[in-house]
């Protein structure tokens, strides 16, 4: 079972970042069931990485770098509020998977804010300097903790009403080289607290023998986006990334 898990995964991981972003939401509390908190966000990077390759191969040309400049610095403040709390989880004495129902508990969140947008459209997208503000600290925490800040730049870039291409390709560089910066900042984390380990040598074998699996997922995404109903899917992921979520915190309770 827990390979089915991991290879739904990692095919919702491909798929995720050629076709249907909203899937990449589901990949957080999946993984987090199988591995635990901490596994779960180490073994999650290398793989959105490696998805994030294909996405600049695809978009490149296409990003739109004035659209993400002005949040980065909100971004970097908000990661850095996420390391701290990955750093007092670790050293929390607790038995219990507390970065498990903290993963739930943000997906739950993303979700909501998901369903908000498409209720609210124009009105839900931030326009202000507190507003960008918010949305690039909320946006740095929530990827560095579960890498799940993947409905709030969602949010973000719909207020600029781009293309579909300059959209996908201004994502691709943006969490491209987001989720690199977080690679030695998590082996840091894992040496400081080798009891919680979020990166290990057995996390990294298991990312190289699960990447054939993510690249089906991209090619499966190309090749199903003209042909699936996005609403039927779309609905279909906030259903099972909810009923995840709500399992993870469950269990930590």
């Amino acid at each position: 079972m827990h390979w089915l898990l991991a290879v739904a995964a990692a095919l919702m991981t491909g798929v995720s970042k050629t076709a249907v972003p909203g899937a990449g939401i589901l990949v957080a509390p999946m993984l987090a069931a199988i591995f635990g908190g901490f596994q779960s966000v180490g073994i999650m990077l290398p793989m959105l990485i490696f998805g994030d390759v294909f996405a600049i191969a695809w978009y490149r040309r296409h990003a739109q770098w004035d659209k993400i400049v002005g949040l980065l610095p909100w971004v970097i403040a908000g990661m850095g509020v996420g390391v701290a709390a990955l750093w007092v989880i670790g050293e929390s004495d607790s038995t219990k998977d507390v970065l498990g129902m903290v993963i739930g508990v943000l997906v739950l969140g993303m979700l909501a804010m998901s369903l908000a947008q498409d209720r609210l459209d124009e009105r839900f997208t931030p326009r202000s300097k507190a507003g960008v503000a918010g949305t690039g600290v909320a946006a740095g925490f929530t990827t560095m903790v579960s890498n799940a800040a993947g409905p709030i730049m969602t949010v973000y870039m719909t207020a600029h009403r781009l293309p579909k291409k300059q959209f996908m390709g201004t994502l691709a560089w943006y969490f491209f080289l987001l989720n690199l910066s977080k690679l030695p900042v998590y082996a840091a984390l894992t040496a400081a607290h080798p009891d919680k380990p979020i990166i290990t040598g057995h996390s990294l074998l298991f990312n190289l023998v699960i990447c054939p699996v993510i690249l089906v997922g991209v090619f499966i995404g190309r090749w199903l986006l003209p042909r699936l109903s996005q609403e039927v899917f779309e609905r279909t992921v906030v259903i099972l990334a909810a009923a995840a979520a709500v399992r993870l915190i469950a269990g930590a309770l």
